[in-house]
């Protein structure tokens, strides 16, 4: 099974995972969930700057990075990886690509395979939320609100998300897996609902060298 990563590390079909972001502020489960639902309705399409941090169990940082992801609903993204590794993980509707740049090489399986337990199906199905994940509010230790989102499929890597406001703007998303390690993201200049080119969610062809279907 190909686990898509927004981990910033080399490529590995073994070790990774999708996430995208969701957006969403409540004092209670009910309320928590409605928000979600309610910006989900509205948001068509997303640009925001992003930095990286992965740390394993025993919370020794493992690598940090940065790069720009592309949300179009429904169903697809783009996570573009500047550095350390040029990778562009893109999500066209049907199918998840992880494309790395200095290999040329593109390994790709079935969306819905991919993005299973993830935040990330959400977008892919325009389901309400509740239908994937348990979500409530969680008491702030730094002055953000946090949100958190149990996935209800038991069979999948991701254990826990935790999403973090200031104010009503997304400030950070913490994700835990089953291996105890945790990803965390922080966005920045984020632009809603702006024009985006069909071509940032396609893969082309003539920078790849090598296609590895996964499924």
């Amino acid at each position: 099974m190909l686990r898509a990563s927004l981990f910033v590390r080399p490529l590995s079909l073994i070790s990774v995972v999708f996430i995208v972001l969701v957006w969403s502020l409540g004092a209670s489960a009910a309320d928590a969930t409605k928000r979600i639902d309610d910006y989900l309705a509205g948001l068509n399409s997303l640009k925001a700057s992003f930095q990286q941090y992965t740390f394993n169990a025993d919370h020794t940082q493992m690598m940090e990075g940065h790069g720009t992801l592309y949300l179009q609903r429904p169903g697809r993204f783009r996570w573009e990886y500047d550095a350390p590794n040029k990778q562009v993980i893109i999500a066209d509707g049907k199918r998840v690509y992880l494309h790395d740049l200095d290999l040329k090489q593109v390994s790709h399986q079935n969306q819905k395979d991919a993005l299973r337990g993830t935040p990330a199906l959400i977008l892919a199905n325009e389901e309400p939320i509740q239908t994937y994940f348990e979500a409530k509010s969680i008491p702030s230790t730094d002055g953000r609100d946090w949100v958190q989102l149990i996935p209800k499929q038991k069979d999948t890597d991701v254990v826990k998300i935790e999403v973090g406001f200031s104010g009503k703007t997304l400030d950070s998303l913490i994700m835990q897996d089953s291996f105890g390690q945790e990803t965390r993201l922080n966005f920045s200049n984020a632009q809603r609902n702006i024009p985006l080119k069909p071509d940032l969610f396609k893969i082309d062809p003539r920078a790849v060298d090598d296609f590895l279907q996964v499924d």
